[in-house]
């Protein structure tokens, strides 16, 4: 995304939070630091987004740019599927990214029908940044573009529940996020990388597996949780 002229505007839309795709009801573990008073302010959010982009954020870019490559060929998705599943320890976070697939799932089917959103519809429920990369290549991204989408929502997704949960400065919480994302863009470029070398191989295996504990575990406190405004 280097320039205006050389971004799809499907992918501005797929990176709008007004997109009806269900993510407003999900924090990525942010209510749970908040009601364990592990995060209280911009500084806190700040390291939260530091260790996020550092350790959960190449497994969706990796397998979002994987599926945004593959989405041409109209491919068997349920191998790839599975691969999600196995970097994503917590049944919590596997609900949370079905949940947020399957609704996204029915937006970029109404907005770019096409072959390879109707074979990841046979799943029933696949992972977000699987639908994520394949709606990405119907709006005319390119895999790289669909990592930094799915990272961007990883981001997003964390900082706006920060500010309704905290009331934090919507301004300064933006250019945390602007931080963030400066910080993650060697990252994009590895997670590429890392995709279509999977995808070159047909091995999904061979996807990233990185991951952080602590995510795990606040998403498992928060499904057991009894009052929550978020769904994850």
């Amino acid at each position: 995304m280097s320039t205006p002229t050389s971004t799809p505007m499907g992918l501005l839309l797929l990176a709008d939070s007004r997109l009806p795709a269900g993510g407003h009801g999900h924090s990525g573990g942010i209510e749970a630091l908040v009601d364990r008073d592990l995060l209280r302010t911009a500084d806190d959010l700040a390291d939260v987004l530091d260790a996020r982009v550092r350790t959960t954020a190449t497994v969706p870019a990796a397998a979002a740019a994987a599926a945004c490559a593959l989405a041409a060929a109209g491919p068997g998705w349920r191998r790839w599927d599975a691969a999600v599943s196995a970097r994503i320890p917590a049944a919590a976070l596997r609900e949370a990214s079905r949940a947020q697939g399957a609704a996204l799932l029915r937006t970029a089917g109404t907005a770019w029908p096409g072959p390879a959103l109707d074979a990841l519809r046979e799943l029933r429920r696949p992972h977000h940044c699987l639908v994520l990369g394949a709606a990405a290549a119907g709006a005319g991204a390119s895999p790289a573009q669909a990592a930094a989408l799915a990272v961007h929502h990883l981001i997003g997704g964390a900082c706006t529940a920060a500010v309704r949960l905290l009331g934090l400065d919507p301004l300064a919480v933006g250019a945390l996020a602007a931080r963030a994302g400066r910080r993650a863009e060697p990252l994009l470029a590895a997670a590429t990388a890392a995709a279509l070398a999977a995808v070159a191989a047909d091995d999904p295996t061979l996807l990233p597996a990185d991951g952080n504990p602590l995510a795990d575990v606040l998403a498992e406190l928060h499904h057991r949780s009894e009052a929550t405004l978020f769904a994850s």
